[in-house]
């Protein structure tokens, strides 16, 4: 399994920026799909969630902004980041599944006021 993100870039506060996560190996409707970030000196924090179900969760700072979503047929998992901050920059994770668990590398998000 291999997992594969872009889309990260510099965009002034109030911008929009999509992230895709490309993966391979299994299918994305079947597994539990998240986006996850890392800021400077913090920990990594689960963004948003995707089950399998097609249920979606996503943390307090960000829900109403971000959506996550799937495309099937391209087996590839997005975020959707509109109304950027600059306390959104960070590098941004995707991930598959739970117990056993892959990551792709991350994409840099970096909002400026």
């Amino acid at each position: 399994v291999q997992l594969q993100a872009s889309g990260g870039g510099l965009v002034q506060a109030g911008g929009s920026l999509r992230l895709s996560c490309v993966v391979s190996g299994t299918g994305v409707s079947d597994n539990m799909m998240a986006w996850y970030r890392q800021a400077p000196g913090k920990q990594r924090e689960l963004v948003a969630s995707l089950t399998s179900g097609g249920s979606t969760s996503y943390i307090h700072s960000v829900s109403g902004r971000f959506t996550i979503s799937r495309d099937n047929a391209k087996n590839t998992v997005y975020l959707q980041m509109n109304s950027l901050i600059p306390e959104d920059t960070a590098v941004y994770y995707c991930k598959l599944g739970t117990l056993r668990s892959f990551w792709g590398q991350g994409t840099q998000v970096t909002v400026s006021s």
